[in-house]
């Protein structure tokens, strides 16, 4: 008897509780739409062009070079200098008032090309202080140029690009380190 009554007791709760126990997941449907919506609305839609680099592993020696033109394109902070790597300088475009010379760089490139038409390699090499932008600008500088001919027309010029450190000048290639200069207050 004490079993049924307990047992009555227990599904007038559960009878009493029924109603009561369902989740409502309303609410966080209508957060999740409404999220959804506003990432999509605020994502940031960038064009991305992706140059393809072919770098040389760190450990690896460097290949048997040929004989002929190996083209690189040095930008310092105040010129840029195309070279030959056996033969030195070929050319120094000055900055002008507007920045780095990248017009008369194409034109010289253009005359590098069809002296070595089959030539599709060049190095640009960097100074420290060179921006990541400027990289850019000298890349597709070298890369390829543009012929207005009604449809802008695209030419390949040098497309394997290497990257790397220009070498040092100065004072800093004889080794000789910088002055230094005094903490403020300190005395000599």
């Amino acid at each position: 008897m004490a079993s049924s009554l307990l047992a009555r007791r227990a599904l007038r709760n559960h009878a009493r509780l029924r109603g009561h126990n369902d989740l409502n997941i309303v609410p966080m449907i209508d957060m999740m739409v409404i999220l959804v919506f506003f990432l999509i609305f605020t994502a940031v839609f960038s064009k991305t062009n992706i140059l393809e680099l072919n770098l040389p592993a760190p450990n690896s020696s460097a290949p048997e070079l040929p004989e002929g033109l190996q083209l690189e394109v040095i930008v310092r902070p105040d010129r840029l200098e195309v070279a030959d790597k056996r033969t030195g300088i070929l050319r120094t475009l000055p900055n002008t008032a507007e920045g780095y010379d990248l017009k008369t760089l194409s034109l010289f490139l253009r005359a590098v090309k069809t002296r070595f038409p089959t030539k599709t390699e060049c190095s640009v090499l960097l100074d420290p202080e060179v921006s990541y932008d400027t990289l850019v600008q000298v890349m597709d500088t070298t890369r390829l140029f543009t012929i207005d001919d009604g449809q802008w027309t695209k030419y390949e010029l040098f497309p394997q690009i290497s990257v790397g450190d220009a070498p040092l000048t100065g004072a800093a290639a004889a080794g000789t380190p910088p002055p230094a200069t005094a903490a403020p207050g300190a005395r000599p």
